[in-house]
């Protein structure tokens, strides 16, 4: 039986090594993208790319991808938060450099993979719930998702064969999430209080806990219209969805 193809950006740590390794435990073959590298054992394409070096993108998907037909996977993943702060007091230089990383390669691996005809079955952005909220302090990276949200709609009219979905995976543990529970300040931000709650209640995934969250919804995802933006808690847990979309407001 031949194997499912998974193309994973940012694969070397966090969210994207957790799908890496959940996948690969799943059969498939992984082809990742990262500045870092990957080195998994197993059956595992790795490319060192700077994905804020937009015109070297297409060469290295070139080389990464080169002889496959077949996508069963596409995850969009890399990505950065920036500083949490009032979004008066955050410089254009700041917003273009999150930018950089959370939006505009996403749209050049996207255009390369319509030219390159390859059959993609799925393609996962990973979007946040900073992109709805709006919770003070968010700026940069909640107008990098929010506009993200956008760009995976609008692609799905051009990937009529492919559903297209940008998620919120929900709190994972990460570097950005150390940032968010010891750095910025929870009073002058109060969203951060409840990150800061749910990681002593434990309700933090890890990594792996997250992958396996995201591929129990694949065929959930389908469910909803192609470019849809899902936050997962919608699919499994949607008391605590409603409780964080009313929360929004007094945050």
């Amino acid at each position: 039986m031949d194997k499912k193809n998974a193309l994973i950006t940012g694969n070397s740590s966090g969210l994207g090594l957790g799908l890496s390794k959940v996948l690969l435990a799943r059969g498939y073959r992984i082809f990742g993208c990262s500045r870092r590298g990957c080195d998994l054992p197993g059956e595992v394409v790795d490319v060192h790319c700077d994905l804020t070096d937009f015109d070297a993108i297409a060469e290295k998907f070139e080389q990464l991808l080169q002889g496959i037909e077949t996508l069963e996977l596409v995850v969009l993943n890399a990505g950065i938060l920036g500083e949490i702060k009032h979004i008066s007091k955050t410089s254009l230089d700041e917003l273009q450099q999150i930018m950089e990383i959370n939006l505009w390669p996403n749209k050049i691996i996207l255009d390369w993979l319509l030219q390159s005809h390859i059959k993609v079955d799925q393609i996962l952005l990973l979007s946040s719930g900073a992109a709805i909220l709006g919770n003070k302090g968010w700026g940069g990276y909640a107008l990098s998702k929010c506009a993200l949200n956008m760009l995976g709609r609008l692609y799905a009219h051009e990937f009529p064969a492919t559903h297209i979905a940008s998620i919120a995976p929900g709190l994972i543990e990460s570097d950005m999430m150390d940032y968010l529970c010891t750095q910025a300040d929870s009073e002058e931000y109060p969203a951060l209080q409840r990150l800061r709650q749910a990681r002593r209640d434990g309700a933090v995934l890890s990594p792996l806990q997250g992958a396996e969250r995201i591929l129990e919804t694949l065929s959930r995802l389908k469910e909803f219209e192609s470019g849809s933006y899902i936050d997962l808690r919608q699919i499994l847990a949607p008391d605590e969805y409603q409780a964080l979309i009313e929360a929004r407001n007094r945050v």
